[in-house]
């Protein structure tokens, strides 16, 4: 974030406080900034507050606590030390600069000064429209916990410290953003996360130079891993407080910002993005076999349309055993161009789903389904088989836990789909290989991004593989270099 060239300090003089504040704030011409003159012991109080980020009876109890200093008070001179023991509230602290002043303000902390003396002190009572903890649309399970993080930080916060109740949790608020000035904390464990670690998201953090982060983690995760055309998510995002947790007592950074209610995990793997919370929540035989049908569905979505056009274009390439899989009815419509417009149908009514009311978004779903996808059928546009691989595919894509993984996925199946269609057995296999050497070759915050599977750790690998019992999970994942690397004494 840019510094500004001069830090103004607070001023002896009351009145060029208040210039300041109407030259930088516009106090008198925006509605939601309250200011309330009060004269204490003969000498003149300003105080700032927003009025939409702090609630009226604390501010009026404020004021009530400063009018009574006139009744039991007498000294003047002590005016500065009285008005600080008058301030009763649990955060209350000495700014010395008009920027950090307006700063304070604009974050939603009242802000008091005194004639007469060189500093002014804020009051953090501020109080963050937004909703209730509530469990994510997209990370649902059947056991477990039902809270999730919400748009507010401190919310988010209390969410963590809530489940990693360690004293060396530690939670640092950045600002970012030289008009948004969004708070960005970073929390990691202080004797588990790797220093290095630290310092690279902190400095990379600070080094952000942009008027405002309105879309709050998407703009700072593009800033932290700076990926340009990669499709593929270099950060992990989640709303659950659990998840992120998790991660914190491995080692990882996790990042929230106010305004939004997911949370940035770094370094992430592609592995990460197949983990889910359903897998922990139920026996560790159970996770297993849970994680082993989200890898085939994974999977399916990428290699499943590719591989069934080759077996299309050249049916010799098919056992006699699996012949009937073949297109019986082959349509109008080339089978290649088939499927691209298949998937392409899917996406228009992901998309159509999202922007429908719910209460109709049913009923879209039945139309689409029985009503156009027969009559296109019917009228010769698509085969069955088209239908049925390409929906095959589509689950595939929705079983991945990570929908940022699932849209990066669904670009590789297309990428597979054109050059098999253009090149044949040739262009598949060409493709898997370009296809998989590219995701070797990617990296997050010097993480691989395809580790442990290259670079290959067996131990990892079996952790990713079966969902270990936590009582024989001693050890922290090498990839984040933890100070700690034991999770549990050895015995």
């Amino acid at each position: 974030m840019s510094k500004r060239k001069h830090k103004a300090p607070v001023s002896r003089r009351i009145k060029v406080n208040e210039a300041y504040m109407k030259e930088h704030l516009g106090i008198g011409v925006s509605f939601d900034l309250g200011f309330r003159k009060l004269t204490l012991l003969k000498k003149d109080v300003y105080i700032y507050y927003l009025t939409g980020l702090t609630e009226t009876p604390i501010i009026v109890e404020l004021l009530e606590q400063l009018v009574r200093i006139n009744d039991d008070e007498r000294q003047s001179q002590k005016l500065d030390d009285i008005i600080q023991n008058r301030l009763v509230h649990q955060q209350v602290n000495a700014v010395d600069t008009m920027d950090e002043a307006v700063d304070q303000l604009l974050s939603g902390l009242i802000v008091v000064f005194i004639d007469g003396f060189t500093k002014g002190y804020v009051i953090d009572v501020r109080s963050y429209p937004g909703r209730t903890p509530e469990e994510p649309d997209t990370e649902r399970v059947i056991r477990g916990s039902r809270d999730g993080y919400t748009e507010n930080v401190v919310i988010n916060t209390a969410l963590t410290r809530r489940r990693i109740r360690d004293e060396r949790l530690r939670n640092e608020m950045l600002k970012v953003g030289e008009r948004s000035k969004t708070d960005v904390c970073v929390a990691y464990l202080q004797d588990v996360a790797d220093k290095g670690l630290i310092d690279l998201v902190k400095s990379k953090i600070n080094e952000i130079e942009i008027d405002g982060i309105s879309m709050a983690e998407k703009s700072l995760e593009e800033f932290i891993v700076k990926r340009g055309i990669i499709p593929y998510p270099m950060v992990r995002f989640t709303e659950r407080p659990d998840v992120a947790a998790t991660h914190l007592l491995e080692g990882h950074v996790v990042i929230l910002v106010d305004t939004s209610p997911s949370a940035i995990i770094v370094p992430a793997t592609f592995f990460h993005h197949m983990q889910h919370a359903e897998e922990f929540h139920q026996s560790p035989v159970i996770g297993t076999v849970i994680r082993w049908l989200r890898f085939c569905a994974v999977l399916m979505s990428i290699f499943l349309l590719p591989l069934w056009l080759l077996f299309v274009m050249d049916p010799t390439l098919l056992p006699k055993a699996l012949s009937f899989i073949g297109p019986n009815e082959e349509g109008n419509i080339p089978i290649s161009i088939q499927i691209i417009m298949g998937m392409a149908g899917i996406e228009f009514l992901r998309m159509a789903a999202i922007h429908t009311p719910t209460p109709l978004s049913t009923a879209m779903g039945l139309i689409a389904a029985v009503l156009i996808g027969q009559i296109a059928i019917d009228v010769g546009m698509f085969s069955p088989e088209v239908i049925l691989y390409v929906s095959l595919s589509a689950i595939g894509g929705y079983v991945t836990p990570s929908y940022e993984l699932s849209v990066a996925n669904k670009l590789a199946n297309v990428f597979l789909v054109i050059v098999t269609a253009l090149f044949g057995l040739k262009g598949f296999l060409i493709g898997v290989l370009v296809y998989t050497l590219w995701l070797v070759r990617l990296s997050a915050l010097n993480t691989p991004y395809l580790w442990p599977f290259i670079p290959f750790n067996f131990k990892a690998m079996m952790q990713i593989i079966i969902r270990v019992p936590v009582p024989f999970s001693n050890k922290r994942p090498s990839i984040v270099h933890p100070e700690n690397n034991y999770r549990q004494p050895v015995k």
